[in-house]
């Protein structure tokens, strides 16, 4: 367990993945295990934290931090690791949207709308599937599937009516000739009539 400290405090990432397995192999049962098997899926996301990077760190660090909740169900790291798989999750997320806008600035349509697709299937409840969504319609609509590019633009203003790209989003459905949502209508209705203050007698 030194060594493994020893390493992360020298930034020998490898080595100290090394040692923490080492320890896990070697005293499963250890009062300390808990701790090394946190441990590895913390070196595992110290290495992996560059959305440009290759996501398999990330993958690795949530298998370690199931690994702890799975084996040492109880243990003072459960909690700790539940919140680290919270943090990997959003992180994969957000590599899959930085390559997905890589996609689109390149003017690959169909790559980006691809990948934006599966954040949005694959993490609707993340921070970056609104902006998925929203990357979406754009790609779509740049492919001149206009139809699937309102779809796309009304699911965002129903499912995030109060996401950053919602403004952006409602301005695309306008442009394209869309319109807005129900709900959104009625709401919209409602506040403009709210502003206007109690009608005169």
């Amino acid at each position: 367990i030194k060594r493994g400290e020893a390493y992360v405090e020298k930034e020998e990432y490898a080595e100290a993945l090394a040692e923490y397995s080492r320890f896990l192999e070697m005293y499963r049962n250890h009062v300390l295990a808990p701790y090394a098997a946190f441990r590895l899926g913390e070196v595992y996301l110290m290495t992996g934290k560059s959305i440009d990077r290759d996501p398999e760190p990330i993958q690795k660090a949530i298998a370690a931090f199931e690994r702890v909740r799975k084996e040492f169900p109880g243990s003072k790291y459960d909690t700790q690791a539940l919140e680290k798989l919270e943090e990997c999750r959003n992180w994969l997320a957000e590599m899959h949207l930085f390559v997905g806008r890589f996609y689109y600035r390149r003017g690959s349509y169909l790559a980006a709308a691809h990948r934006f697709e599966q954040i949005f299937k694959t993490y609707p409840d993340r921070p970056v599937a609104p902006d998925a969504l929203y990357f979406l319609a754009k790609s779509h609509h740049e492919l001149g599937a206009d139809d699937w590019a309102r779809a796309d633009l009304t699911l965002l203003l129903e499912k995030y009516p109060d996401s950053t790209v919602a403004t952006d989003g409602r301005n695309l459905l306008a442009t394209l000739g869309g319109a807005y949502p129900p709900l959104l209508a009625q709401k919209s209705d409602s506040t403009i009539a709210s502003d206007a203050g109690p009608a005169a007698s």
